[in-house]
């Protein structure tokens, strides 16, 4: 199996089999997950890290919480305003490895605010597919603040805290084909 610096090339998302999703406390006691259904990216490295780079584009839209009503209600104004930003944006500005942990820093833009941050990946591997395809998967994760996009919707609770809360957990199943 190849090591993370070992990795070159080109790589696109493999969206049938990449989950890009969310955690969030919703009314301090349980957890909402969602996950977004439009999104694309790609990796690209020549002969180390120091070139390599990743960009991702989520269409804010394609929510899904498995619930009709509130994934309208993300999609809203008070949440993502799909209408006036219709997507979501990462793009890397450093990328090192470190044994089987890719860190990857980047810009995320969410309604038209930019705020670094860094997401910590477990390297998978690498592997064949049935159709002769080089595969890479990695998993990880970010807590991030979603009032630092503005993402300010807030429902006071009786017993304190917020209805949905104000950390949200990043979650990202990554599978990824070589293309060059």
């Amino acid at each position: 199996m190849a090591n993370l610096n070992e990795l070159s090339g080109t790589y696109t998302l493999d969206t049938s089999h990449t989950q890009l999703g969310f955690v969030a406390r919703h009314a301090m006691v349980t957890k909402v997950r969602g996950r977004f259904s439009d999104f694309e990216g790609t990796a690209t490295t020549g002969e180390n890290l120091q070139d390599a780079s990743i960009n991702i584009v989520i269409k804010s839209a394609s929510i899904d919480t498995r619930n009709e009503d509130r994934d309208n209600h993300v999609r809203s104004a008070e949440f993502f305003d799909s209408e006036n930003y219709p997507e979501i944006t990462f793009a890397s500005t450093d990328i090192t490895a470190s044994g089987d942990t890719l860190s990857v820093a980047g810009d995320l833009t969410i309604k038209g605010i930019t705020k670094p941050v860094t997401i910590d990946f477990d390297f998978m591997g690498v592997a064949e597919d049935p159709f002769g395809n080089e595969r890479v998967g990695l998993e990880g994760s970010v807590v991030v603040n979603r009032k630092d996009w503005n993402i300010d919707f807030d429902v006071p609770l009786a017993t304190g805290g917020l209805l949905v809360s104000e950390k949200i957990t990043l979650e990202f199943e990554i599978s990824a084909i070589k293309t060059a």
